[in-house]
Order: C-alpha cells, then structure tokens, then sequence
C-alpha cells in the first residue's frame, strides 16, 4: 500500500477555492490565501495551470494530479475532472466542489496504490527508468514515486529499443473491378450495425448509394461522383462503412476516408472496431493517417532526453516519452496521448517534439526505421481503411497522381467543408515566415538558431563528395539563399532597416498594408488588394524576382544531378542513401514550384490580374503584435484545382455530411465539391434525419438585444444559461466578444453550481473543452467558430445553443471577389443559412434530445429562417420571453413551418 500523503489539496473553481488538509479536513478559502498558502506548502492540485487561471496568478506549482496520472497510465484516456478520474480509477466521484478537494487526496493515493499492487498495473515496463530521470529533474511527485518502485532486477529496456520496427513491403496490385450488389451492401450494414439494432430504412437507403461510387469507372477523368446528404441521426458514418470495407475486401484495395475535423476521426476510428473487432486484424486493416507535424519526432525526442530540454520541457519530455512507449501510432495531436498532457506544460517543448516542417533526415535518422510517421505511411499502403483529414488527402492524391499511382476510391466526410480545404490547400503566400523557411531548409542553422535542423550540404554531403557539379549547385544554392530574409527580420521591418531583395519587398508591402487598410487599432491582421500598388512596391518587387530566379537555377541544377546519382547507382547507394536523396528530390520539387509561384505573384504586381486567382497584401498581427508580412494568393474558385488534382485521377468519389444542399438546392453542393468542374452531373442522394425537430427543438430569435453592447451582451448569455440550468453552448464570432463575456459571467454563474469553460481563455485544449463539456450536464461552453462543427453531444449535456448574431461572412478581400463573382448578397445568405443549420445541427443529436436554439440578432432576414429544419417554430421574442420558455419545459410545435428537404437519387 502508498503511504498516507503529507500533502493537503487545493481545488479551485470560478465558483470558489477549497482546501483539504492530509486528513481529509475541507474549508473554503480565499484566492489570496490559496496563492500564499499554495506558495508555502506543496499541494496536491488538478490541472495546475487551470488552478492558477483560477486564481488570477500567473505561476502555480504544486502537485499536479493529472502529471501522476499520465506517469502511472499512459496512453490512457481521462476527462480531466474529478468526476472523469474516478470514473476511470473506479472512484465514487464527488458530489460538489468542496468533496472535490479531499477527492484529489483519495485519487492520488488510488494511483499510488496502483503502482505499489505490480501484478495490477499494466503500464509498469519502463517506469523505474523514467521514475529515476524525473527525480533528477526534481518532479514533485518523484519522491513519492520513489518509495514505491523497486529496481528491476534485470535493466530495463530504453524506449529506443523498445519500439518494433517497421518492414518493407512491395508494392499493392491494382485494385480489381468490382460491383456491389444491393443486397450484399444491406446484408455487411445488418452485420456491423448488429442485429438486435433498431432497422433504419434511411440508412440503407444510403449504404446502397454510396456504393456506387465504388463502381468501375467508365472513363479517364470521369469518377463515380455520389453527393450523399444525410441528415442527423440516420447513421452515415457505418452507411459509407459497409459498402467501403465490402469493397476494400473484394477488390483488394484501399479506400481513404477523409474528415474535416479531428473529433470525426476518432469517431470513425472506434466505429471501425465493428467491422474488425480483433484489435491484431484491426491495426492491419485500419491506419489513421495525419500530417507529419502531428506525429512524435523520435530524434527530437532523444535530444530532448539528452538534455535539450531545461526545467519543466524537461518534465514534459519524460512524460512523453513514457506514452510513447504504449502509444499506437504516436500521434500526439489527437491520438492517443490526452490532449490536456501539453497544456500543462504551457505547451513547453511539445511542438519541438513533433516534426517540424523542413526538419526531418529521413534515412538519415537512427530511428528512422522505428518512425511512427514512416511506419503509417507504409500501414496505409495495405490497409483496408485510411483515415484521413481533407488537406493531406488533397496533398496526397496531387502527389500519387503525377507517380502513377492515384487515390482510386474516397470518401469526404463532413463534406461542406471541402470548399474551404481545398482553399487553404491551394492558395500560396509570398511572406516573411514562409521565406525564412525555405532559407533554413537549403543553408541549415545559422548563428545562434538552436535544433537539429541541416542544410542541403549537411545532408547531401556523401552527393557533394561523389558528385561535382552536384558540390557547386549545393553551394550556389547556399548562396543565392542568403538573399532571402534571416532571424530578425521583423524588427528590422519595423526599424525600417530592411537587408535584401525580399526583405525590401516585404517592408514596401508592409507600408502599403498600412496605407491602404481600415482599423489599424484593432488589434487584428489588416490587409489591403493589390489593385494599383505604391510605386515603391512595384520597384520592389523586380529585384525579389531577380532573387529568387537566382535561388531556383541552381536549385533546378541540383535535383537534375540527384536525379543522375541514382541512376548511375554509386557503391555507396544503399538503402538509406536511397531515400534521404529521394527525399531531397520530393523536397526541391516541390519548393520550386512554390518559388515559381511566388515569381508569378511578384510579376502580376502592377500589371493586369489573373481572373482565376485573388491576390492580396496583409500584415498579420495577434492582439496588435505583427508576426508575418506578405502577398497572399488563394484561387477565386479552389474547386477547380480540387477537381483537376483530386477528383478527375480518382475511380470513385463520395462527398457526404448532414448539410449539403440549400435548401432543396444542389448547384451549390455541386460547385463547392468540384463536381461542377468535371462537366458532368454528379449522383445525388439526400436522406432526411427521422428526428422529429417539430417536437424536440424551438428557435428563438431575440428582438430587444442591441448589437455590440458587451455588457448586455454578457446579461444575456448569463440569464440563458441560468434558464437552461447550464447545459448551454454558446458561439461567438470574436474572440474578443467572448472573453469579454466570459469575464463578466463566469464567476457568477459558478457560484450558482452552473461551471463555465471557454475557448481561448481556460488553457485547455479545444477537444478536452468538448470531452469535459459532454461529461457535465450543469457546464456550458463558449467558443469561436470551431465549436460550430464537429462537436458531437447528444443527451443531457446539451440542451441550449446560443449564436451571438447572424453570422455573417468577415468582409475580407477574399471573400469580396467571390462575392462579386457568386452572386453578391445571395453568396452571403447561403454562407450564412449553411452555418445557421451546421449551429442547428449540434443541438439534436439522438432521438431523445430536446432543446432551444436561440439567436441573438434583432434584424435577423427572415429570408435566411429556412435554414432549419422543417417544422421547427421560429419566434422572435424578446430576451425575457425567450428566458421563460427556456426555463419551461415545453417545446413549443407548429407543423409546416418551413419546406422539407426531401429528395431521392438523381
């Protein structure tokens, strides 16, 4: 057993701060003595960067519950609150937040009695190693740790050692030709939904057609387009699954399915367990493939054990480690590490742990074939099902296309976003950041940069020594490099003291940002289009393109001799020399297509502009802080490259999601998927939700709310939440709106049992923010945008959705060009009628759910009211009648509101 801990605990809520002393003794305190007394004596906390939010300090240590978790069951998921650890430890949870204190004694010496039974506690290989590293960093828990853990009697394994390798496969055949049969489709629904599962006739209806985007393709750059609307509750996710894994099983393929949003991922992951439920066959049938930046980087991992990390980075780096060893994949940003882990770090170190971008040595590595990201990569080839997100899907299918070997089959999930995927996909930017960049990827570390990041001599020095005209484009390369900006560039912008051709450019573009654009006191990114551009920039930019044509010659020159070393197969060529050169190959394609698009948005400068692309200048600040300068290019309609990049080279193509169409309206879904730019007419299925939305759910527009009075603005929100007693999820379009809201509520409604959380103020993560919202009836939640999708939680725990206006589209220039050519305000409304139904969707999310959705917009169009579903009442009340019926417990019904939105296969 764990010894009695010495320690008291300390549980702070915006509500108040409770102590336990050792004994289990409770009293309330004030804030200024829980900081006084927290600065004497250790204490035993939850979340100690939320306990310091909390009460308004700005440094807090103690011991934090949730690091000794993470040390004792790594890899293991947990809602960080009192309530999730004793659900996971098998705990009686409190039942207030003054239990909560003593609560943290009692979990803590749960955790501790878990190390001490051995035969019970699975996660013990490597814990004595890693025990000893955290004493030596002084961790608060190390010395109660230290009682409990023996000395192997036999050393225990490194995690380097530990971490099986992957192996190389040849490569997958082509898929066969296969056609699935109705009944075959229904028959794989019945068995991975269940038997004793309630029959959906809706999901059918859809599991049938969507198997036809796995039909052969009749022709080159026609795929088999399905546009599938499903409305909430029809059950999509397993409706796309079965016909999906029929196929992957009878062709021998893959199929990639591909989300907009991280929640949906892990939804699909898990959903993936009925169709495969021996976790052996699963991991060969299933990959969760992700950008690099998302995966651990086992050297920088290593540097940082070896002393690359300092004080709590150090900390961290151990803890890290420590998952990494029970860890999937090594997916650290929404895997299977717990995304509050970082935050408790303030995020110290937990970014220079993945792979930064232009970083990684590839074979170079010594890890290189234990690597979480090169071992996905080649999971993937032969899996059944790959989950993915839009932009890597997008990245992927560009790059498998121009080597012959294409995406054959996908599936868009959340598809209403794949519009503003491929936009952010497709667009380039000419900025400080993105130049510097590149500078440090071709000459390596300069002066005082720290990390391990190596120039193109460094890795290519055994090219360099074989090879010398590859030698002298390395060099010439290096050279022509330095024109472009180095550390320090933005203060000397700001000095006016700009060094070289780009960096001139950028200082030209900045003062012409600020000539140009509107609210330069707001604190927010200006920016301003390139029509009729300042002289001075026009002149400025001649000389960047010099630059960087002087930059891509050399670059062109190198890979042409790479390309050459391969193919006269030098001794020295083995494997790994294979593939870092391979790699530098990728690496020089792909930057100089980027200059040369850079090249283009220098030269359009002055002259008459390109009809497909919308080019601007913006200074991008935080809070009034500049962090990038530069020329932005997005396309004026990104499903065109979406359509030649992505679609045409595919066999198959699902687009599906919840809101579609507009309306009954399907040219909008048509031209936002990319299926307009194929020149033929797509599949279409809509299947409406069998929710009955005229008796579940009620719409309240407030009339008497005047927009852009915070302090009225906050009384409502306060007396709403009151009214639904919490349960509420509230969505702003500022982030400045909401956290001035939250500071004017949050204490308040704490004090009457109703906890807050809030985006961009508690420094949790978004998808802990969710887990925790979910797990508590009584919480609410505020935040931006991101909330508006993705967040799925159905039951009790949301019960009120709350919109502080209209959202209307920021009047960006971006926006203002596809305005001008989709329609002028009719582009608007449906933008604006897309995100009401996408808000209107996470209120309803199982048949038993019943709720209000209120919009706090006086001069809401009532054009715009069709947005949600049909039958729901719409009224406009004022704050007080909409408080009424929220605390009611009636939903108001009026059949035949709005038109339904029914429709078969076309």
């Amino acid at each position: 057993m764990a010894p009695i801990l010495p320690y008291p605990a300390l549980y702070a809520t915006h509500g108040g701060v409770w102590i336990a002393s050792a004994d289990g003794e409770v009293r309330g305190i004030g804030r200024r003595e829980a900081v006084v007394r927290a600065a004497e004596t250790p204490m035993i906390v939850l979340n100690a960067e939320v306990t310091a939010n909390r009460l308004g300090h700005g440094e807090f240590s103690g011991l934090d519950l949730l690091e000794l978790f993470a040390f004792v069951h790594p890899a293991r998921f947990a809602v960080p609150t009192p309530a999730g650890i004793a659900r996971v430890l098998g705990l009686e949870a409190p039942r207030n937040d003054a239990q909560a204190a003593a609560f943290l004694i009692v979990a803590a010496r749960a955790l501790l009695n878990r190390m001490a039974a051995s035969q019970e506690w699975a996660e013990r290989d490597g814990a004595w190693n890693v025990a000893q590293s955290l004493g030596r960093l002084r961790w608060p828990w190390a010395h109660a740790v230290g009682h409990l853990l023996r000395e192997p009697a036999r050393s225990e394994r490194t995690l380097f050692a530990r971490l099986p390798e992957w192996d190389e496969a040849p490569a997958r055949p082509q898929p066969r030709n296969v056609m699935l049969g109705e009944i075959e489709t229904t028959d794989r629904l019945t068995t991975i939904v269940g038997s004793n599962a309630e029959p959906r006739e809706g999901q059918k209806h859809y599991a049938v057609a969507s198997a036809r985007a796995f039909d052969p393709r009749l022709a080159e750059g026609r795929p088999n387009l399905v546009l599938a609307e499903a409305g909430t509750g029809i059950g999509k996710t397993l409706g796309y699954l079965a016909p999906a894994s029929l196929w992957a099983e009878q062709a021998q393929g893959n199929v990639w399915i591909s989300t907009y949003t991280k929640a949906l991922q892990r939804q699909l992951d898990q959903e993936t367990r009925r169709i495969y439920p021996d976790p052996a066959i699963r991991r060969e049938k299933v990959v969760v493939r992700k950008g690099r930046e998302n995966y651990l980087c086992l050297l920088n991992l290593e540097d940082a054990l070896q002393g690359g990390f300092q004080n709590r980075a150090a900390i961290l780096a151990q803890l890290i480690g420590r998952w990494a060893a029970y860890s999937r994949d090594g997916d650290m940003v929404g895997g299977d590490l717990p995304g509050w882990l970082p935050t408790l770090f303030r995020r110290a170190g937990s970014t220079a742990l993945t792979d930064r971008r232009g970083e990684c040595v590839y074979a170079g590595c010594p890890h290189y074939r234990k690597c979480f990201i090169e071992r996905a990569a080649r999971a993937s080839e032969g899996a059944d099902i790959v989950i993915a997100n839009h932009a890597l899907v997008m990245i992927l299918a560009q790059r498998r296309a121009d080597e012959g070997h294409p995406l054959s089959r996908i599936i868009f999930d959340e598809g209403h976003h794949l519009f503003d995927a491929a936009d952010s996909t497709f667009a380039a930017a000419l900025t400080g950041q993105e130049t510097i960049e590149l500078r440090r990827w071709i000459i390596g570390p300069e002066a005082k940069s720290r990390g391990r990041r190596r120039g193109l001599s460094a890795r290519l020095s055994d090219v360099a020594s074989y090879d010398e005209e590859g030698a002298l484009a390395i060099e010439a390369a290096s050279m022509a490099a330095t024109l472009l900006p180095g550390d320090g560039w933005l203060g000397r912008l700001a000095e006016g003291l700009p060094l070289g051709p780009i960096e001139k450019m950028l200082a030209a573009a900045r003062a012409t940002v600020y000539a140009r654009a509107s609210a330069q006191d707001a604190g927010y990114g200006l920016e301003t289009d390139v029509g009729e551009p300042d002289p001075a920039l026009i002149d400025a930019a001649h000389p960047a393109i010099e630059a960087l044509e002087a930059l891509m010659r050399p670059m062109a020159r190198l890979r042409q001799r790479l390309v050459a070393v391969m193919e006269d197969g030098p001794d020295w060529l083995d494997g790994q020399a294979r593939a870092r050169i391979e790699g530098a190959i990728s690496g020089l394609t792909h930057r100089a297509q980027l200059i040369g698009v850079w090249v283009s948005m220098l030269a359009r400068l002055g002259g008459p502009g390109d009809p497909d692309f919308v080019d601007w200048l913006a200074v991008d600040r935080r809070e009034g802080r500049e962090y990038d300068i530069g020329l932005h290019r997005h396309w004026l309609d990104p499903a065109v490259p979406l359509a030649d990049t992505v679609l045409k080279p595919a066999h198959g193509v699902l687009v599906t999601s919840a809101t579609l169409r507009d309306g009954e309206d399907w040219s909008i879904a048509e031209a936002r998927s990319g299926a307009t730019a194929l020149g033929y007419r797509p599949r279409h299925i809509a299947v409406p939700s069998p929710f009955d939305y005229a008796s579940s759910a009620e719409v309240l527009i407030v009339t008497d709310f005047k927009r852009g009075d915070i302090a009225q603005l906050g009384q409502a929100y306060s007396r709403l939440i009151a009214a639904a007693g919490g349960g509420t999820l509230g969505l702003f379009t500022a982030i400045s709106r909401l956290k001035a809201v939250h500071a004017r509520i949050a204490d308040r409604l704490a004090r009457d049992g109703l906890p807050l959380y809030t985006q961009h103020v508690d420094p949790i993560d978004t998808g802990t923010l969710v887990d925790i919202f979910r797990d508590e009836p009584k919480a609410s939640l505020l935040g931006t945008d991101a909330l508006r999708d993705g967040v799925d939680v159905p039951g009790d725990s949301l019960r009120l959705v709350v919109m502080e206006g209209v959202p209307w589209p920021r009047p960006t220039v971006l926006h203002a060009a596809r305005r001008a050519a989709g329609g002028g305000s009719l582009y608007d409304d449906a933008i604006v009628r897309a995100r009401l139904r996408q808000a209107f969707g996470r209120l309803i999310r199982s048949a038993g759910d019943k709720g209000h959705f209120v919009l706090l917009g006086a001069a809401t169009p009532s054009r715009l009211l069709n947005a949600f579903p049909e039958g729901v009442l719409v009224r406009r009340v004022t704050l007080d009648e909409a408080v009424a019926r929220i605390g009611g417990t009636e939903i108001a019904q009026d059949h035949g509101f709005l038109p339904t939105d029914v429709s078969g296969i076309t």
